[in-house]
């Protein structure tokens, strides 16, 4: 078994990142027609994209949920990038309800949230290590963020069960790269002219060159980096998102997607509302600004983003908005097409097979 494995048979319904918003999931499996141990009447089967956890109120009791049904065979998940960043110790923004150390810094922007028990977390990393990367069968493709023919090649290579240490070994090589090329030292004499926290959004900084190389290196080398972030190219213009100051930005792979399987994907926060600017950056523009919300997209039009951006939830909480209004989480029914929201509207997708630029 490697790192590719095969989807279930039968009708699925797919979730989209979910970031820690349970109450979202439980309304949403509730109108799927789901009860809590992911058992369906009809024998539907539930499969999630990855970002389960992170910046929403209650990432334990997602977890706590889901995980029981993937160890009983009642659903499948592939790996996101919040995950992994779980696995490797990792703390990003958001973070704060698994690692201490961001506890008060997230506060401010996401609080209150639920904290993981210590005891509980050698289990919940054992089982998500054990995920693969990437889920297909002859009619559909699922990956958390981009299927591309070179890194899906390589992650068929590797074995199931060892996220963490292959993801690591890749970023030694990526380590070693940089070190070749002194970007650490570039880095760090850009860091003195730059004093301001990365993570600030008060503070714009200008455009960081070996920022910039360090991110692309560390987004590009890695097989499993590629297939859980995306693809990524320098940008001139830095922008914040996902809590800091970004100097590369996402590429619409699906343009060059040539192939006639369908793939589903979450990681983009697409938005339902038209117009309605992503809390993610300024790259929804370039990734959906010519795709209504319902369509399918990419060179064949088949390809289709299923996160409705649940995760920005918390942006609406600071604002005093409903949180509800802009920021959805969706499941897309499979081989229907329709999806289905957190608030029980249904929808069928659009322009499936149309090809069309993002």
């Amino acid at each position: 078994m490697s790192l590719v494995q095969p989807l279930p048979p039968g009708p699925l319904d797919i979730v989209g990142d979910i970031h820690g918003e349970s109450e979202a999931l439980e309304q949403l499996l509730g109108h799927l027609g789901y009860d809590h141990q992911g058992h369906h009447p009809d024998g539907r089967r539930l499969v999630f994209v990855g970002d389960f956890c992170d910046r929403g109120p209650d990432s334990p009791s997602v977890l706590g949920l889901v995980m029981p049904m993937l160890a009983s065979g009642k659903a499948s998940a592939v790996l996101g990038n919040h995950e992994i960043n779980l696995l490797r110790e990792d703390a990003k923004d958001g973070s704060g309800w698994f690692f201490r150390s961001r506890r008060e810094s997230d506060q401010p922007k996401y609080g209150p949230f639920a904290h993981m028990p210590m005891q509980d977390a050698p289990a919940v990393l054992a089982q998500l290590n054990r995920l693969p990367i990437a889920l297909e069968r002859e009619d559909l493709r699922i990956v958390h963020a981009a299927w591309r023919p070179e890194q899906i090649a390589m992650a068929r290579q590797l074995p199931a069960g060892g996220a963490r240490s292959v993801y690591d070994q890749y970023e030694n090589v990526a380590a070693r790269q940089a070190q070749a090329s002194r970007v650490a030292e570039r880095v760090r004499q850009e860091t003195l002219r730059w004093p301001h926290s990365l993570e600030d959004p008060k503070w714009p900084p200008p455009f960081l060159a070996a920022h910039s190389e360090t991110e692309l290196a560390k987004a590009m080398v890695n097989p499993l980096k590629v297939l859980t972030t995306g693809v990524e190219r320098e940008c001139r213009e830095p922008f914040y998102a996902g809590g800091k100051w970004r100097f590369v930005e996402r590429v619409a792979w699906w343009n060059e997607y040539a192939d006639e399987t369908a793939v589903i994907v979450g990681h983009y926060w697409r938005r339902l509302l038209p117009g309605d600017a992503a809390a993610h950056g300024a790259q929804a523009e370039n990734l959906f600004g010519h795709t209504t919300p319902l369509s399918w997209h990419g060179r064949l039009g088949n390809v289709f983003c299923v996160d409705y951006s649940v995760g920005g939830r918390w942006v609406a909480r600071l604002n005093g908005e409903d949180p509800q209004r802009r920021f959805k989480l969706a499941a897309m029914r499979w081989p229907e097409r329709t999806l289905v929201f957190d608030d029980g509207v249904q929808a069928a997708s659009e322009n499936f097979g149309a090809g069309h630029a993002a």
